[in-house]
C-alpha cells in the first residue's frame, strides 16, 4: 500500500493526485488520506508551518498500518524531513521527486508555481536537494492554488502561458509543474514546445521501486 498524504484540507485535490497515481502505475495499491486538521491551501512558509503538525500524524499512522511507502503531496515538500526522521519507510516528496525526473531529461529545468509567496520555498528546497545548478528559474504564474480546482479552465489557461514563456526564455529542456493542484495539465497543455513532468507521477513512479 501506497499512502498520499494531503498536508491542506481540500479533498478533491487528494482524489485528483490518486487517481493521477492510479493510472501512472495501474494493479499498485494507492490511497489518499487528506489532513482535515490542514489549511484549505498551501501558499507559503506560514501555510506550511500550520500544515506539519496534523500532516505528522497521518505519516505516524501510516506507517503504523504498514504502508510500503508514502507521498507527501504538496509541492513544497511540507513536512518532508520531519516526516523521514518519523517513519520507518521511504517518504517521498513530489517537489524532489520531480526535480530527479526534470534532471534526467536534460542540465536544466524551470518551476512554474503558484503565487510569488511560493517562490522562495521552492528555490531553498532546491539548493537543498544539491540542484541549484539545474535550476533555470521558478516562476510565479499568478494563479492561487484553490483556482486549480474552481475555476480551472481560466487558471489552467494562465499556467500554460507561463510555461510557454519560460520554454522561450530560461534556456532549458523541461518545465516542472509547481503545485499538485496542476496534476491534469500533463496530459493537456497544447503547443508546449518541451517536456512537462509532474510530481505525483514522478513520486509514484519512485514508489513503486520499494
Amino acid at each position: 500500500m501506497i499512502v498520499i498524504i494531503n498536508p491542506n484540507s481540500t479533498a478533491s485535490m487528494t482524489e485528483a493526485m490518486v487517481e493521477t497515481a492510479l493510472n501512472a502505475a495501474p494493479g499498485t495499491t494507492v490511497v489518499g488520506w487528506t489532513s482535515t486538521k490542514g489549511p484549505p491551501a498551501i501558499q507559503g512558509e506560514q501555510d506550511g508551518d500550520a500544515a506539519i503538525p496534523p500532516l505528522l500524524e497521518l505519516v505516524k499512522k501510516a506507517d503504523e498500518a504498514g504502508a510500503k511507502a508514502v507521498i507527501i503531496g504538496c509541492f513544497d515538500d511540507t513536512g518532508l524531513d520531519a516526516a523521514r526522521d518519523l517513519a520507518s519507510c521511504p517518504v517521498i516528496g513530489i517537489g524532489q521527486a520531480a526535480y530527479h525526473a526534470a534532471s534526467l531529461f536534460g542540465k536544466r529545468f524551470s518551476v512554474v508555481t503558484t503565487l510569488d509567496v511560493s517562490v522562495p520555498v521552492l528555490v531553498a528546497n532546491i539548493s537543498s536537494y544539491g540542484m541549484a545548478q539545474n535550476l533555470g528559474r521558478v516562476r510565479a504564474s499568478g494563479v492561487p492554488v484553490l483556482a486549480l480546482e474552481y475555476d480551472r479552465e481560466n487558471a489552467t489557461r494562465q499556467v500554460q502561458e507561463e510555461i510557454r514563456m519560460a520554454f522561450r526564455e530560461d534556456d532549458i529542456d523541461s518545465v516542472v509543474l509547481g503545485c499538485a493542484g496542476m496534476v491534469h495539465m500533463v496530459d493537456n497543455c497544447e503547443d508546449i514546445p518541451g517536456k512537462l513532468i509532474d510530481g505525483v507521477h514522478a513520486a509514484i513512479k519512485l514508489a513503486e521501486i520499494f
